[in-house]
């Protein structure tokens, strides 16, 4: 993973192979790691106009190497992710 990419590839529990675009990615100086937000390339939006948006954590390695995505592990990185979001659709509205 790095920043800046357009799509990410992902592999489910299943072994397969989903491709996902990226919504955005943000770094956090609190947990010392970086955020993506993505979603399935070609999702349609739900009965009620909304897309699942999935998250996880990665730490940008120094050699500029692919970072790993990690899951998001305690319910204060969630909360901050769910603010960033907030604010990232906010920010979309406007425009």
């Amino acid at each position: 993973m790095e920043h800046g990419e357009k799509h990410i590839t992902v592999i489910d529990e299943e072994g397969n192979e989903q491709l996902f675009e990226v919504l955005f990615t943000f770094e956090s100086e609190e947990f010392g790691k970086s955020y993506v937000l993505y979603f399935p390339v070609g999702a349609e939006e739900d009965d009620n106009e909304e897309i699942e948006i999935h998250a996880s954590s990665f730490i940008q390695s120094e050699e500029g190497q692919e970072g790993d995505l990690q899951p998001i592990e305690t319910e204060e990185e969630w909360d901050m992710i769910e603010e960033m979001l907030n604010t990232f659709l906010d920010e979309q509205e406007e425009e």
